[in-house]
C-alpha cells in the first residue's frame, strides 16, 4: 500500500506570503531569508516569529555581531505584531557574539545546541548568518568546513523537530556559490530597485522543497503594520473550441 508523506505547512502571518510559498513554511525545514541590506529581512523574520510563537511552540532568535539586540528590538517594538508579553516566555533572544569571537564552527555550534536544549524551541532564527560564516571561515577551513557546519546544524534542528530560518545579507552571485544555497530547503529573496522617483521592493521564492511555490518577482511593502506581499496575477492556460477543429490552445 502506498502512503504519501504529508508535510505540514506553517502559516507565516505575513499577508500574501503564504500564497507565494505554496501554503506556508514546511515544518522542520531549513530556510534562508536573503538579500542586500535594508530590504526588511529582520522585520520579515520577526513578523513570522511573533505570528507563530506560543507557549507550546517557542522560538529562539540568535543575534550576531551585525546588530546589538537592544538596538534591533528598539525598532522592531514599533510594529504592532511585536508582542512584548511573548519575550522571555514564548520567545528568547540569544547573543552569539561571544561564540563568534572564538572563530571556530565547533564553538558556535555548541553554543547554539546548548541554547536549544535549554529552551526547547520549535522555531530558530539566526540573524545574521553570513556573520557566522565570516567569523569562522578561514583559508584553512574553506567551504568544506562551512558545508559540514550547515549540515550538522540542520541535523540538530531537524532531529529536534525545529523549523529554522537563516537570515543573511547576500548578493545573488554569493548565494549561488555558497554551500548554504544547496543545503537549505527554502530560499526567500528580498530586493529593491529604483523606478523613477520611487523605490520598488520585490520578493522571490528561489527554492522551496516539497511544494509548488509561485514563481517570479512579487512586490511587497513595508509600512507601520509590517510587511505585506502582493502576489502577481497568474494567467491560466485556456483552450478555445473552434468549430470543426476541436480545442485550440492559446
Amino acid at each position: 500500500m502506498n502512503t504519501r508523506l504529508h508535510i505540514r505547512s506553517l502559516p507565516t502571518g505575513v499577508p500574501g506570503l503564504d500564497e507565494l510559498l505554496g501554503g506556508g513554511i514546511p515544518e522542520f525545514s531549513l530556510n534562508l531569508i536573503g538579500g542586500t541590506p535594508g530590504n526588511g529581512k529582520t522585520t520579515l523574520a520577526h513578523q513570522i516569529m511573533f505570528s507563530l510563537s506560543r507557549p507550546e511552540q517557542r522560538a529562539l532568535f540568535f543575534t550576531t555581531l551585525g546588530e546589538p539586540p537592544l538596538k534591533m528590538l528598539r525598532y522592531q517594538h514599533l510594529f504592532p505584531f511585536f508582542d512584548v508579553d511573548k519575550v522571555n516566555r514564548s520567545i528568547r533572544f540569544v547573543d552569539l557574539s561571544a561564540a563568534l569571537r572564538a572563530n571556530d564552527f565547533d564553538s558556535i555550534l555548541a553554543h547554539i545546541a546548548d541554547a536549544v536544549r535549554d529552551f526547547s524551541p520549535r522555531l530558530v532564527f539566526i540573524d545574521s548568518f553570513e556573520s557566522v560564516e565570516q567569523s569562522a571561515t578561514s583559508p584553512e577551513q574553506g567551504s568544506t568546513a562551512l558545508r559540514g557546519f550547515i549540515q550538522h546544524l540542520g541535523t540538530i534542528m531537524t532531529g529536534r523537530l525545529i523549523t529554522t530560518f537563516l537570515i543573511g545579507e547576500y548578493r545573488s552571485p554569493e548565494v549561488e556559490s555558497s554551500p548554504v544555497c544547496t543545503i537549505v530547503d527554502g530560499i526567500l529573496w528580498m530586493s529593491q530597485t529604483s523606478h523613477r522617483d520611487a523605490t520598488v521592493r520585490k520578493m522571490q521564492v528561489l527554492k522551496m522543497r516539497g511544494q509548488a511555490q509561485r514563481p517570479g518577482l512579487h512586490t511587497f511593502r513595508i509600512d507601520d503594520a509590517g510587511i505585506a506581499v502582493f502576489p502577481r496575477a497568474q494567467i491560466a492556460s485556456c483552450a478555445l473550441a473552434v468549430p470543426g477543429r476541436g480545442p485550440l490552445g492559446l
